[in-house]
């Protein structure tokens, strides 16, 4: 779970805080609205979410991509 939290401080620029309550939220209810923006940026910060893993520095574990969707926001 650290990887999760990890990837939304460097894509998101989220404080380690936020990334864990944001990672927890998703862990115990399957989803969590990570970020909003505009459609362009959001499939910017999509791609660099699922390739993280390929360009994370680190001790060589096998640490694969992980989903993300986009979607409308809520109220939208």
């Amino acid at each position: 779970m650290q990887f999760v939290a990890e990837v939304l401080c460097k894509v998101l620029g989220c404080t380690l805080d936020r990334a864990v309550l944001l990672m927890l939220q998703a862990h115990h209810t399957g989803r969590a609205i990570v970020w909003t923006g505009t459609k362009e940026v959001a499939e910017l910060k999509v791609e660099q979410i699922r390739t993280f893993h390929e360009t994370r520095d680190g001790d060589g574990a096998k640490l694969g991509p992980f989903d993300c969707t986009i979607e409308p926001a809520p109220g939208s």
